[in-house]
């Protein structure tokens, strides 16, 4: 052998010693920890949380930057995604074990004029690695590890899983990670339902998702697409006709969403159960990592109680009748001249030096007298407005801005199950991306006003030996240390004496004054207690016309007891916590605690019936055309306040509306419980029945205390004087009807949740099961007989007797 032979030889094996001792230099950690058998297992991607309704429907996640992803398996991604992977990226995938040979003999020969060496498997590694170093150096060991993590992933997993892992780990344009949310983002489908020129974008993206992002630069998306298309003709995936077709379509990206956490179905509901998620998280350790879950990266899964269309349902009526009352508060004299901040001037200043505004011009240097007079200067601005964008462009000063805002009327809906007290619906307020502020929780109190009452009458009954048709005085009482309740003496019409049944369905204030009177306001406040609500009411006698403050959520608990036949059930909205892998970590369920006699429950829900058939809230049962439900009404002083709570045997759901600063509210009739909150209760009410898949039966009938049914019968007109007084809820008197204040221009409001292609279908497919209900009913009623009406008593259905046939 020549000279230069052995030479060459010896250089040969030299080269090839140093690259076996560099192999297992790197398997031995020397130039940084290598994954484990066990991590390669497990694989550590960052996972967004994803939050799920009662019916499995995905309603939005938790995540930052990159764990802004979900897992999707191989069976679930579409072929054409597969197809197109492989014949961009790897041809030869399903022959090597890891390394390409030949992809790497061409890669080294032609300088990577070709593309690259790597596979799939080794793109996966260097993912999982989170590498790519511009030193050269740096970048062979790179490459190296990415080799050994190659071949250990295919050893360990089939090929139909590691394409699975790589189609959930790459990035894609726009903040995007992994198949599933990119299907979701640019095309509003789950990817087993892409097809191929769709397929073939999204893959188009994988090396270089800014360059060929479609919406940045479509002329670079659509020249990819179809060389991702050519490829996978040549790998006959795709016949020449069907490449020939497909190549010329354009990109349609009329379905493109960003996904964020304004995204998704109930986000207010969504942004007050994460401080309890992350609680749980403290408070639990991941087996994986020994450390506390992490909310935002271990993709658990969280399944709450709330139903879809209920949900809907309520947003729908929120956006029917708030832009109503918001035009009629907007053209108030003393809303449009300004007039309402004259004696609220320190109010609105410490709104100005809250504002970002002011915190950036003063971190900038600028004078406070200068800053203040920048907020006179009109600019330019988005704010919020009930149309069809929920926006609208405009020009104002940043000062009129805060005017503008702060008199917008917010609301909060709660829906819940009375009887297990799973929470179906929530609403926290008109617009989630502009007022982030949550109406419902348990923190969020207002006054509570007349919906305080059904608790007042329940006492009375359950201990002071009231009936529906015990007189009760309707005079202002006079309470010593307090004076007078009510302090107007205001006593809603009535005579001196009138019936318990009678002052309830008016709510007249004098009369609750005088039960109270008689029960005992400490005895009131301990009661208020005893039923389960948290926060503590001073035992002052105004506790009577409600002058506390409690939540939507607190109250919604209280009235509980009634449908429920005297058990109080805590509201829960969450089912069940999984991991990633779905292993159930934790589970959730009724709290129920019998706090009443169900002879005081089933007398409450009776007597209730009042309100909604022809006191305050009068007509309201009839129009809903169940056979028996509750409710009542609430206003407070100024109507800033506005309630309605109201059940049936089934379902319990209620309203507040006002607005954040108490002393901006609607005048007159308008702003009272029966006309502003009560049209929001009854169109998702009337919604809900009508929808068959929710299984609401009209004929649903409280339960009715095997005692009770053997006493007497009363007669309804002897107990509750059907003449309407002229003013009752201390001024309160309202009629509920939904069509009373109605505007057909706001049905093109939409609802605020922000919806994928699968929750549009969701609302678009329960509207249409509900028209066509509404036609067969019509068709029915047409072609039916008019049975005779016989008229019943109101308290022949409370306790029971029936009409002879």
């Amino acid at each position: 052998m020549s000279k230069p032979s052995r030479i060459f030889w010896r250089l040969f094996f030299f080269g090839i010693t140093v690259f076996i001792v560099f192999i297992v230099m790197i398997n031995f950690d020397l130039f940084g920890p290598l994954p484990s058998l066990k991590q390669l297992e497990n694989p550590s991607i960052m996972l967004a949380t994803e939050v799920y309704a009662e019916d499995g429907t995905s309603m939005g996640k938790y995540y930052k930057d990159k764990s802004n992803r979900s897992n999707v398996e191989y069976k679930d991604i579409s072929p054409n995604v597969i197809h197109a992977l492989v014949s961009t990226e790897d041809e030869r995938f399903y022959d090597h074990s890891g390394i390409d040979g030949w992809s790497v003999m061409r890669a080294v020969v032609k300088l990577g004029r070709d593309g690259g060496g790597s596979t799939i498997t080794q793109q996966l590694a260097k993912n999982m690695l989170d590498q790519g170093s511009k030193n050269i150096a740096r970048r062979f060991i790179e490459k190296l590890k990415e080799w050994i993590i190659a071949i250990k992933l295919e050893r360990n997993f089939t090929k139909e899983e590691i394409l699975a892992l790589y189609l959930n780990k790459v990035p894609f344009s726009d903040n995007v990670y992994g198949i599933r949310n990119a299907s979701r983002t640019f095309f509003q489908k789950e990817p087993d339902r892409l097809t191929v020129d769709e397929a073939a974008v999204l893959v188009g993206m994988v090396n270089a998702p800014t360059l060929y992002n479609p919406r940045r630069n479509p002329k670079s998306a659509i020249e990819r697409r179809n060389t991702v298309m050519n490829r996978m003709y040549k790998n006959s995936f795709l016949s020449e006709a069907e490449y020939a077709s497909l190549k010329a379509k354009p990109i349609d990206l009329s379905s493109y969403k960003r996904i964020d956490e304004n995204n998704g179905l109930a986000p207010y509901f969504r942004d007050v159960i994460r401080d309890e998620l992350k609680r749980w998280c403290k408070e639990h350790k991941n087996p994986a990592t020994g450390n506390a879950y992490n909310l935002y990266e271990d993709g658990l899964k969280i399944y709450t109680t709330i139903n879809p269309r209920m949900q809907l349902y309520a947003e729908e009526a929120v956006a029917k009748h708030m832009p109503v009352l918001q035009k009629v508060l907007a053209g108030q004299s003393n809303v449009k001249k300004g007039l309402v901040w004259k004696d609220h001037k320190n109010v609105l200043d410490g709104y100005m030096k809250s504002s970002d505004r002011w915190q950036s011009m003063h971190d900038d240097g600028v004078s406070d007298a200068d800053i203040r007079k920048s907020f006179d200067q009109p600019v330019q601005m988005k704010v919020f407005a009930w149309n069809a964008k929920r926006e609208k462009d405009t020009v104002m000063s940043p000062l009129d801005s805060i005017k503008y805002s702060r008199a917008m009327l917010e609301t909060a809906f709660l829906a819940m199950d009375p009887i297990t007290g799973a929470v179906k619906a929530w609403i926290g307020g008109i617009d989630f991306k502009t007022y982030k502020y949550d109406h419902v929780n348990i923190n969020t109190k207002r006054q509570v006003g007349s919906s305080i009452k059904p608790f007042l009458y329940s006492l009375a009954i359950e201990e002071g030996n009231f009936t529906p048709e015990t007189l009760v005085q309707n005079t202002a009482q006079y309470f010593p240390g307090s004076g007078m309740v009510p302090a107007a003496g205001k006593c809603g019409g009535r005579g001196d004496t009138v019936t318990m049944a009678t002052a309830l369905a008016y709510s007249l204030n004098c009369a609750s004054a005088y039960i109270i009177k008689q029960v005992g306001p400490d005895r009131f406040a301990d009661f208020i207690k005893q039923i389960n609500i948290p926060t503590k009411v001073e035992p002052y006698p105004s506790i009577a016309l409600g002058s506390c403050d409690l939540s939507l959520y607190e109250m919604l608990w209280g009235y509980t007891m009634f449908p429920a036949s005297g058990f109080s059930s805590k509201p829960y909205y969450l089912s069940r916590i999984e991991d990633k892998n779905g292993n159930v970590l934790d589970r959730f369920d009724s709290e129920r605690k019998e706090v009443i006699s169900q002879a005081t429950a089933y007398t409450m829900c009776r007597m209730m019936e009042g309100t909604v058939d022809i006191g305050t809230a009068a007509g309201l049962r009839n129009r809903i055309g169940v056979t028996e439900m509750g409710g009542k009404t609430g206003t407070t002083n100024s109507n800033s306040d506005a309630w309605f709570i109201g059940y049936t045997p089934q379902l319990l759901a209620g309203v507040w509306i006002g607005c954040d600063d108490r002393f901006i509210s609607l005048d007159g009739k308008l702003g009272n419980g029966g006309t502003s909150a009560a049209p929001i209760w009854e169109y998702f009410f009337t919604k809900a029945i009508a929808d068959k898949t929710l299984a609401l039966d009209k004929q649903a009938k409280f339960v009715q205390p095997e005692n009770m049914k053997t006493e007497g019968v009363y007669d309804y007109q002897n107990i509750i004087d059907k003449t309407p007084p002229p003013g009752a809820e201390g001024v309160d008197a309202g009629n509920g009807n939904a069509n009373e204040y109605t505007d057909t221009s706001t049905q093109r409001v939409p609802v605020d949740s922000k919806l994928s292609g699968d929750e549009e279908k969701v609302l678009h497919e329960a509207n249409n099961d509900n028209k066509k209900k509404d036609i067969n009913t019509s068709n029915q009623k047409e072609n039916a007989t008019p049975p005779e009406k016989k008229k019943k008593g109101f308290l022949k259905r409370l306790f029971g007797g029936k009409d002879k046939e």
